[in-house]
């Protein structure tokens, strides 16, 4: 996946830096002490400042270049003494303790070094085995299943790992192409378990059921026998069966927004909101999808609420993805995966570059029809193709009126 793999090359990266400044900096401190001492000339005994060359060493290198740069700073300090005229170390007590003192300092930094090297290969294991079950759980997706264009940025706030609560599957089937994000109530395994249920749930129901309600009563169902009780699952699923339409189902999820070709952002919020995956045993009754109208050229947007719930470290303030993502976004044409990069970028600079919750962003658009002619932005809410989902134009932020879809 595109995260992983960019998270995977930013590690590369910074090891080879290190790999490059590490022997570099405790051979840069040497010099500087050898310097200081010639310098000062004899009678100012600055040859202890070689303790610096191992605590540098552990910092930047590997264990056994830190043993190399222990003897190196022993054997430095040993050559300049005679120059500044220390010498006789068992009659001397500053010169002893300060031996002493060396010999500790290089057994740690060693240990130091030993310990960060075995901290680094776990956490590398740690990363590869989060990769395999990312891979597992969330299939890389093409850049167009059926006859829609997508892109998605899957981003985990974990600290060892590339997965975490939020999911998304976008599958081809006899029905249309169908997709779902969702974000479990949690962290770290237990999660990950919950989202591989709904995922698999979802991948079968997807296939065999007629109806976008079928398929996610299927999928609550799956949750409440194999989820712990207590446990949730907000999600949002979606159906393209229609060329210039999407069938929408809300089960407690962040509303999807809508990108027009001119910028304008309309949320599409569900006229009956729905609880959680998982909660559904609480409430009478079942959710009901609706539709609305999605042109060739016009994107959807599904987030999690990593997403609208980033904080600025400067204000506080929440992430304006409505306010934000028309202008990312609009006239994207095939290129989804570059908007997708835009919004996941204008997302970091907001939040300072740390996000504390794990971040989907997923952008579905149909793909053009040759005959077709995209929706004409003059032509506002007037036009001919804009009444029908009832959308607003002018290039603002909107609401969406839609109508509801009866059971298949």
């Amino acid at each position: 996946m595109k995260s992983v793999w960019f998270t995977r090359t930013i590690q590369r990266v910074e090891s080879e830096y290190l790999s490059r400044l590490g022997i570099s900096l405790p051979l840069a401190a040497l010099a500087a002490v050898i310097a200081a001492d010639l310098i000062a000339g004899p009678g100012h005994y600055l040859a202890p400042g070689v303790v610096m060359v191992p605590a540098f060493a552990s910092l930047t290198v590997n264990w056994q270049r830190t043993i190399i740069m222990s003897l190196l700073g022993a054997a430095t300090q040993a050559a300049l003494s005679p120059y500044d005229g220390v010498t006789d170390i068992l009659n001397n007590n500053v010169l002893l303790g300060q031996l002493i003192s060396y010999l500790a300092v290089s057994a740690f930094s060693i240990y130091v070094a030993w310990r960060r090297e075995t901290d680094t290969k776990a956490y590398t294991a740690i990363s590869s085995v989060a990769e395999a079950a990312q891979h597992a759980l969330m299939h890389p997706p093409a850049p167009r299943v059926g006859g829609i264009m997508l892109a998605v940025r899957y981003v985990s706030a974990a600290d060892a790992a590339q997965i975490g609560g939020d999911l998304y599957a976008v599958l081809d089937t006899p029905h249309g192409v169908r997709a779902l994000i969702g974000d479990v109530r949690g962290k770290g395994l237990p999660a990950v378990q919950t989202s591989a249920v709904v995922l698999g749930a979802f991948r079968e129901a997807a296939y065999d059921e007629g109806g976008l309600d079928r398929v996610a009563a299927r999928v609550d169902k799956s949750v409440s026998r194999h989820v712990s009780t207590g446990e949730f699952i907000t999600a949002m699923f979606a159906q393209f069966d229609r060329p210039d339409s999407v069938e929408l189902l809300h089960y407690g999820h962040v509303a999807p927004l809508r990108v027009t070709l001119d910028g304008t952002v309309d949320t599409l919020e569900p006229a009956e909101p729905w609880v959680p995956l998982g909660l559904s045993d609480l409430v009478t009754g079942s959710p009901r999808p609706w539709r609305v109208r999605l042109l060739p050229g016009e994107v959807l947007v599904l987030c999690t609420d990593g997403v609208i719930e980033a904080r600025s470290p400067v204000d506080s303030t929440f992430y304006p993805l409505i306010d934000r993502v028309g202008p990312l976004v609009a006239g994207s044409g095939p290129n989804l995966d570059a908007a997708v990069e835009r919004v996941y970028a204008d997302l970091l600079r907001h939040a300072g570059g740390v996000l504390a919750d794990d971040v989907v962003l997923l952008l579905l658009a149909p793909v053009p029809h040759p005959q077709s002619r995209p929706a004409d932005p003059a032509e506002g809410a007037s036009g001919p193709d804009r009444n029908v989902g009832g959308v607003g134009g002018g290039g603002g932020v909107s609401g969406a009126s839609a109508w509801p879809v009866h059971n298949h």
